[in-house]
């Protein structure tokens, strides 16, 4: 007799409706990020390594400007559905398109501060509006 274990879960159409009807808006919200970062080739954020050359892309959740050792620094929290990374373009006190809620590509070296990943002054690609 041959018992199916519990991590499986069915597959079944039901059985996803279920899923879907229990999961809270944030996860749902995650998991449809996490497949666009696969979807545009792009690496996970929580895979990501101190000084590795990466190209990720999320969701902006904040937009803060934040100087740094007396420089402005325009400072924007990147989440992908995995984890949250700080881009920082020192410099800047404004970007035209960067904003809450918008998504973007960037790419750069990450680097480690205070125990987050960070990328300073990435090349980016904002995504068109009507993909949001």
């Amino acid at each position: 007799m041959s018992a199916v274990p519990r991590s499986e879960k069915p597959t079944g159409r039901f059985r996803r409706m279920l899923d879907r009807l229990s999961t809270s808006q944030e996860d749902l919200h995650s998991a449809e990020l996490q497949q666009d970062a696969e979807a545009v080739g792009c690496t996970r954020i929580c895979d990501c390594d101190d000084r590795q050359i990466v190209k990720v892309t999320g969701t902006l959740r904040t937009v803060t400007l934040r100087p740094r050792a007396g420089v402005p620094a325009l400072e924007a929290e990147l989440f992908d559905g995995s984890a949250a990374l700080d881009v920082v373009w020192l410099g800047r006190r404004s970007i035209v398109g960067i904003e809450p809620g918008r998504k973007l590509i960037a790419s750069g070296r990450i680097s480690m501060s205070r125990g987050r990943r960070v990328l300073f002054n990435p090349k980016y690609e904002l995504r068109p509006l009507g993909q949001e």
